[in-house]
């Protein structure tokens, strides 16, 4: 019976160390436009917000117009992810950060990543903006 149980465990030993080190949050990006569903944005919205409150990532959408480039970030103040660090950095103007709640973040992610999937890639003034894109990376890169 011992035996059975040693090697039960070896296999889910064994089973446990050959995943993958990859981190869940890796895949959290999205090129933009995309043709992603309302519920697929949400979805992605929500795994995004669960990764923001208890891993040490940012998530990150950058655009790009004639204006310049322009980034807004989020990252998690407190751990049960309630509030968190909104940053905003335009070309022109530099970096502005302000603490939001849950529910803003969750808000303007869900509106900008909706309004991405509906364009054709042409956004203002003709520029093409298929340098847009919104992922989700360590804090420390952001």
């Amino acid at each position: 019976m011992s035996s059975d149980y040693e090697q039960q465990r070896s296999r889910l030993h064994s089973e446990y160390t050959e995943q993958p080190s990859d981190e869940p949050w890796t895949d959290l990006e999205l090129a933009l436009p995309h043709n992603r569903s309302p519920t697929g944005i949400v979805s992605v919205v929500e795994c995004v917000l669960v990764e923001l409150t208890y891993e040490d990532v940012g998530a990150e959408f950058v655009s790009t117009s004639v204006a310049g480039v322009k980034r807004t970030q989020f990252i998690a103040v407190d751990d049960i992810g309630e509030r968190f660090q909104k940053r905003y950095f335009d070309e022109r103007l530099g970096w502005h950060e302000t603490t939001v709640s849950r529910e803003a973040v969750r808000e303007e992610l869900v509106n900008r990543l909706s309004q991405s999937s509906l364009g054709s890639g042409v956004g203002q003034n003709g520029v093409v903006n298929d340098q847009d894109k919104f992922q989700v990376m360590p804090v420390p890169e952001l």
